[in-house]
């Protein structure tokens, strides 16, 4: 999606409301580098962490635990959605994977590749709890999407990199539908930037008046707590679509 990788079953619809069209090709398996889901030594004196180890889901649930997260799968040094077996919408096994602590100021870095056709987020400020159906009833997103073919990408504010529904990015740098991107999020007291293929596509301020009337003015006014928390979960999207991510690491700010 837009709003992460994008679940349960929901009394909710999705934000994005144009499904996936069917994919025409399939994502091939990578092979990992010794370099993947690792930390160089001046990345460890600076203060980074791995969120993933690269072999394990150690440290990721599904979201208010709405499934037993077997679709997520972690092969050949990625974590990626399997939505292959679905009830309905719903993937069996999956739901918004989310990591067990909360961050407020940050610096997140990972990279993302998506199927043909397809549609994730990460999306972050989550706030879990039970009376939040949802991951984006709470929390930002970043896109993540093929602009080559999903149908979301013909709307403004909803193509990768986009701070979904809220900020168009530019310049856009994301590459083609199978093809790996490196995508960064750096929040620091209401500073927000994106950056995509190390590029800075975005930056906007968080939880000022013009947010807040940003927030009024798009599909986010109906859940009064959204964006309103300042510290959370970060959270991979299932939209139903293959998805892969890799060397996700955060430095605290």
């Amino acid at each position: 999606m837009g709003i992460v990788l994008a679940c349960g079953c929901q009394s909710t619809p999705e934000p994005e409301e144009s499904p996936s069209p069917s994919n025409d090709t399939t994502v091939n398996e990578t092979t990992a580098s010794a370099s993947d889901n690792s930390l160089t030594a001046a990345e460890q004196s600076e203060g980074w962490q791995l969120l993933f180890d690269g072999t394990t889901k150690n440290g990721w649930h599904v979201y208010n635990s709405t499934s037993d997260g077997a679709a997520w799968v972690v092969s050949n040094g990625t974590l990626s959605l399997d939505p292959r077996e679905k009830k309905g919408d719903i993937t069996i096994g999956g739901g918004d994977f989310v990591t067990a602590d909360e961050y407020g100021n940050y610096h997140l870095s990972l990279e993302w590749k998506v199927d043909t056709g397809g549609n994730s987020g990460i999306i972050f400020y989550v706030k879990e709890d039970a009376k939040y159906e949802r991951t984006y009833h709470t929390g930002l997103e970043m896109q993540v999407l093929d602009n080559d073919r999903h149908k979301d990408a013909k709307i403004i504010k909803h193509r990768a990199a986009d701070l979904y529904d809220l900020v168009s990015s530019s310049p856009e740098t994301v590459k083609k539908a199978g093809e790996w991107n490196k995508a960064e999020i750096i929040s620091n007291n209401g500073a927000l930037e994106f950056r995509m293929n190390d590029t800075k596509v975005l930056s906007t301020t968080l939880w000022d008046d013009s947010w807040k009337k940003m927030v009024a003015g798009s599909k986010f006014k109906q859940w009064k707590d959204f964006g309103t928390y300042k510290s959370g979960r970060i959270a991979l999207q299932d939209h139903g679509d293959p998805v892969w991510f890799r060397n996700i690491k955060i430095k605290k700010l």
